[in-house]
């Protein structure tokens, strides 16, 4: 998977297109922080490492800008707690 995460400020979302299907993470931007409040994967595209790629790449993207995170989103909120190196994200 070498596909780009972009980042759709317009309406609030990370994007992810990957073999025909996109996947997204929606956001809330307050101030310094960024909400994740769903991630969502077309069910065809579910099971193959595409939701973490989005997040990570969403990830990289927020910590570019000097933003900090809460994650609402459970898939998000999961993301975090397995990967330590993310943490410092956190509000």
């Amino acid at each position: 998977m070498s596909a780009a995460v972009r980042d759709n400020p317009a309406i609030s979302r990370f994007e992810l297109d990957v073999n025909g299907v996109t996947a997204v993470a929606n956001y809330r931007l307050n101030g310094g922080v960024m909400t994740f409040t769903h991630t969502e994967v077309p069910p065809d595209a579910r099971h193959g490492g595409i939701a973490s790629q989005l997040i990570a790449g969403a990830l990289r993207a927020v910590r570019a800008r000097g933003l900090k995170i809460v994650p609402h989103c459970s898939f998000v909120k999961a993301y975090v707690d397995q990967h330590p190196e993310v943490r410092d994200l956190l509000v």
